[in-house]
């Protein structure tokens, strides 16, 4: 399908709104720093699923999720994508409380790289020299951090490994990205019940005992994790792999900038280092896709005749 510049436009903008609100995440989850990230967690989880049902049943898409439903082998693959998703979400959410917002930019700067190489390992992809590369510095700049710092970025590495698992697994499932997120989250949702009871029971529960905002942040969970990925649909469907993948790195460079400029996390040089090298790695790997997708022969389009 051929789109014109007008659809190419809406589909950069669809894509900037979602990648600029992932970018800026850490500000949501800042703002509840009285919660705790389990609880953060089963809201974010049970908010998801009443406002992407109420989304599903305003698009009409309600006959498509109900026959997802029944399908017992794509169930059992949603719920290993939905452990996945649950784990990304809620050491994020953890680490963001714990000011190593860094890191989680770290993590998804690495994961282009983590995708490539599952893709090798689980789908028999053959890796280009110059991928190979790209690789290597990024595995240079955790060897780095991990020798001279004496620290794993443990925080970076489940983030990107995570997510990168998990798309490898979305991968082969059939299904929208709507009914899938829905779907992942109902699966979550009778833990995440159990938890906010079991808090309510003990005298932990934060929601409707702290004050107003906190309760309405809490419930606008919902919204902050399906808007973006409603405008990530509707921008990924108008625009070419290439410039989608190059505006996914909007959310990492969001995300650095906030844990520099505003929340004051600590770069120094050695820190400075690890991100050179993964951004060195980054620049190689984006630039030869790109290289590679300008020097492909264009195919001229198959003339057709409509008949009325």
């Amino acid at each position: 399908m051929t789109l014109n510049n007008s659809e190419r436009r809406t589909g950069v903008l669809f894509a900037l709104s979602a990648y600029s609100m992932w970018g800026l995440f850490p500000i949501y989850f800042k703002s509840i720093p009285s919660v705790s990230p389990l609880e953060i967690l089963s809201h974010r989880i049970v908010w998801s699923v009443i406002f992407m049902a109420l989304f599903i049943l305003a698009s009409g898409r309600w006959q498509v999720v109900s026959e997802n439903l029944r399908q017992k082998k794509l169930l059992a693959c949603l719920s290993a994508s939905a452990i996945l998703i649950s784990i990304n979400w809620g050491v994020f959410i953890w680490a963001v409380g714990q000011g190593h917002i860094l890191e989680t930019s770290m993590g998804y700067f690495i994961n282009p790289l983590v995708s490539l190489l599952l893709g090798m390992v689980f789908l028999g992809e053959r890796l280009r020299k110059v991928q190979w590369i790209a690789i290597c510095l990024a595995v240079a700049g955790v060897a780095y951090q991990l020798i001279l710092l004496g620290s794993l970025p443990w925080v970076a590495l489940v983030l990107a490994c995570s997510f990168g698992t998990y798309g490898l697994l979305r991968k082969q499932i059939v299904i929208d990205p709507f009914s899938g997120l829905l779907i992942e989250t109902l699966l979550l949702s009778p833990f995440a019940l159990f938890y906010l009871f079991w808090l309510a029971q003990h005298d932990q529960l934060t929601f409707l005992t702290d004050n107003i905002t906190t309760s309405w942040l809490l419930v606008a969970a919902g919204i902050v994790t399906s808007l973006p990925l409603i405008c990530f649909a509707a921008g990924v469907k108008r625009l070419p792999l290439t410039i989608n993948g190059l505006l996914m790195y909007i959310t990492p460079s969001i995300t650095f900038i906030l844990a520099v400029a505003v929340y004051g996390e600590p770069m120094d040089l050695n820190r400075l280092v690890t991100f050179v090298l993964i951004w060195s790695g980054l620049i190689i790997f984006t630039a030869e896709g790109i290289w590679r997708v300008r020097q492909a022969p264009v195919i001229p389009p198959v003339s057709t005749v409509t008949v009325n």
